[in-house]
């Protein structure tokens, strides 16, 4: 299924005054608070051009309408600019996103004023940075052309509003290769809809991830060409490929993971299967059909998770199952530890739990425990304070904060190893780190001089064994107080978060760009949230009351149906 997109960059600039023939600057100020709501029947046609006799603010207003356009180089927003304008305005240098609420002045010298609310933006390879709470400031020198007013001084890119970009754009993942070459890893891109979509997908992995994420994964499709653009017939996609080397064959099964990975989520058009193609003839890895198919590439699932994985939570520091509260085996199942919080990791070939770790809380600071899920635990780290450990299912390994600004791994049957973090204790106190599923991204809930923040960070691991934690970028920054988060999948976060207009907090979605944030239900809960699990293909669990619940469609019910909450602290799933 492919999903909507969002984009930010402010674009702030007063130009000069223009010649005689600008707007005079004897018009009254006009400032419109709220645009006006144009006819759902709207959805899905072309934009108008300037109506005859159309005022500069109404001008402005109609241009950026036309941005929303799936008309190549959109010669209906061209409309509304001088000759020479035309010409030279650029529409491919990205998209800024605003909202629908902002306001047009004609000012003291002439020019017409936007003040608009700035969403996000999208860059020329589709990749959306969110917004702050940047305003566009732009102003617009308008000129007369036989009679009528037209913009003489247009900014390059596209100003759009946020529901014709929902309308126009679906997110969709290019997917390239964490660094075990065990998964595809997304890294979401915005498109256009259309026949057009496939291979401006194919285009994006051919180009490389996006500048946060390209030192965190790999690009086997690194300097390959499309020989022409993908075609689809009966749901089938055709991809033809130049520059291969002249014996692919050691890197094909992980270019034809990405590519069919990429292609068999869209939806505008639908594409179940896809030939991939070399020099016109059908190229495929060994005991892989023509026809390729997601359950081909299984293998490379960025949301598989084990088969044990079921929730688990902590009850009087003692290791507990999601079913029927039932304790895992061994001393951390019977309390042996007195935990404050844990985690636990899968072997990759079996699924088989293996890997505990665990917070055991003291009178003067902290130890983190590790060793086998079932057996005994051995001290691995101290700390003043530790954070809740965290596991990604690449790697035997766990990742915790020490006092607040140290991020430490500890890899399985091995010693503590530091984390570089550059940038992170400049931010504030770290209080929670979470691991993307694929390893390749951390979530970490910073508290700094503006309250307590998400951040999403990528991991990048060297040939030398250093592990950096590097490009945090802030990806829901309207939400503050926020006090959990976990991994619903690889591409998509779950957040405990104070809610904006009450005094509260509250569960919400959110893509790992900052796209589609979206507040979910607290029906059923007692009380507010206090702490969170969830993982790809698993019911979403939080602590409230300190009891546990899990979510069953919208509403929040206890672990056993029917019966009385289980208390419980500190819900995660392994992977």
């Amino acid at each position: 299924m492919s999903r909507r997109a969002l984009p930010a960059l402010l674009l702030a600039a007063a130009l000069p005054l223009a010649s005689c023939s600008t707007v005079p600057s004897s018009s009254p100020t006009n400032i419109i608070t709220q645009a006006p709501q144009r006819p759902a029947e709207s959805v899905g046609i072309e934009p108008l051009p300037p109506a005859p006799g159309a005022s500069p603010e109404e001008v402005v207003r109609t241009f950026i309408d036309a941005s929303a356009s799936t008309v190549r180089r959109h010669p209906v927003a061209r409309q509304h600019l001088t000759p020479q304008a035309a010409e030279t305005w650029s529409d491919q240098t990205g998209i800024t996103i605003i909202r629908t609420d902002y306001a047009t002045a004609i000012t003291d010298s002439g020019t017409v004023a936007v003040t608009a609310n700035v969403v996000g933006t999208v860059d020329p390879r589709g990749v959306f940075t969110i917004s702050g709470r940047d305003v566009l400031n732009r102003e617009f020198r308008l000129e007369q052309v036989d009679g009528e007013w037209r913009i003489s001084d247009p900014p390059d890119g596209l100003i759009m509003l946020q529901p014709d970009f929902e309308r126009l754009y679906d997110q969709v993942q290019a997917y390239f290769l964490d660094p075990t070459e065990q998964r595809v890893v997304p890294d979401p891109r915005y498109l256009i809809g259309g026949e057009s979509q496939p291979t401006a997908a194919v285009d994006r992995l051919l180009a490389g991830p996006s500048a946060a994420l390209a030192q965190g994964v790999r690009n086997p499709l690194a300097g390959v060409q499309l020989g022409q653009g993908v075609t689809v017939e009966d749901q089938t996609a055709t991809v033809e490929l130049t520059g291969l080397p002249a014996e692919p064959s050691p890197e094909l099964a992980k270019m034809s993971a990405q590519l069919v990975w990429t292609l068999t989520q869209l939806d505008r058009p639908r594409i179940n299967e896809v030939v991939v193609l070399l020099d016109g003839e059908p190229v495929q890895p060994a005991d892989v059909p023509e026809r390729q198919t997601v359950e081909d590439w299984a293998s490379f699932d960025p949301d598989a998770v084990p088969i044990e994985g079921v929730g688990h939570y902590l009850e009087g520091g003692a290791l507990r199952t999601v079913q029927q509260g039932e304790p895992t085996p061994g001393p951390a199942g019977a309390g042996a530890y007195a935990l404050s919080s844990a985690a636990v990791a899968a072997e990759e070939a079996t699924g088989r739990l293996s890997f505990l770790v665990g917070v055991h809380p003291e009178p003067t600071g902290a130890t983190l425990l590790a060793g086998p899920y079932d057996g005994e635990l051995s001290p691995v780290l101290g700390g003043a304070t530790l954070s809740a450990p965290s596991v990604a299912a690449t790697r035997n390994e766990a990742w915790v904060v020490r006092d607040g600004t140290e991020v430490v791994r500890v890899p399985a049957g091995g010693p503590p190893q530091p984390v570089a973090a550059p940038t992170l204790a400049g931010l504030g106190r770290t209080e929670v780190l979470q691991l993307s599923p694929d390893g390749v991204r951390a979530a970490v809930v910073v508290d700094g001089p503006g309250g307590r923040r998400l951040y999403v960070g990528t991991v990048v691991r060297s040939d030398d064994g250093a592990v950096v934690l590097r490009d945090l970028r802030e990806v829901a920054p309207s939400l503050a107080q926020v006090i959990d988060v976990a991994w619903r999948d690889s591409a998509t976060l779950l957040v405990l978060a104070g809610d904006e207009g009450e005094d509260r907090i509250v569960p919400y979605a959110v893509g790992v760009d900052g796209w589609a944030l979206v507040q979910m239900s607290t029906s059923g809960l007692p009380s507010q949230p206090t702490s969170l699990a969830v993982a790809p293909n698993r019911q979403a669990l939080v602590i409230a009351a300190d009891t546990v619940w899990q979510l069953a469609g919208g509403t929040w019910v206890t672990l056993v149906r029917g019966a009385e909450p289980l208390p419980g602290a500190a819900p995660f799933y392994p992977l």
